[in-house]
């Protein structure tokens, strides 16, 4: 069995050693460029850029991270395999220092500046509306 070594090169077509030294944490901003199959059968790249919220299981075969970014003002997030061949490339856009390994209070304090801004335009509306 010593000798029966498995050779990950030959069994994907992702750069495993070049995903491996992506050194990118909670926090950091990334644009992911993920293969989209069209109606057509064409595939095409589409570019995912946000705050990662989690990194979860190291460096293993599993490796996944979270991607958190608002579209109008809705909260969209996706969660990558990172070692998927889906995944053309990943570019670290911005590094950041964050205390926790997993940033999920995000979620409500994105709630909690919508919020705001919705009472904010309510109040507004209504005295044009009294006006």
């Amino acid at each position: 069995m010593a000798g029966n070594k498995i050779d990950i090169k030959k069994l994907t077509s992702v750069d495993v050693e070049e995903r491996k030294k992506l050194n990118f944490s909670a926090g950091d901003t990334l644009r992911v460029w993920s293969k989209i199959l069209d109606e057509k059968g064409k595939t095409r790249l589409q570019a995912f850029e946000g705050i990662v919220l989690a990194r979860k299981h190291g460096q293993e075969i599993g490796a996944t991270f979270t991607v958190r970014k608002v579209t109008s003002g809705i909260g969209v997030e996706r969660i990558f395999p990172l070692y998927s061949p889906a995944i053309d490339k990943i570019e670290i856009t911005k590094k950041s220092r964050a205390r926790k390994s997993k940033l999920y209070y995000v979620r409500e304090k994105a709630v909690r500046d919508v919020r705001r801004k919705l009472r904010s335009v309510t109040l507004e509306e209504e005295e044009e509306v009294k006006n």
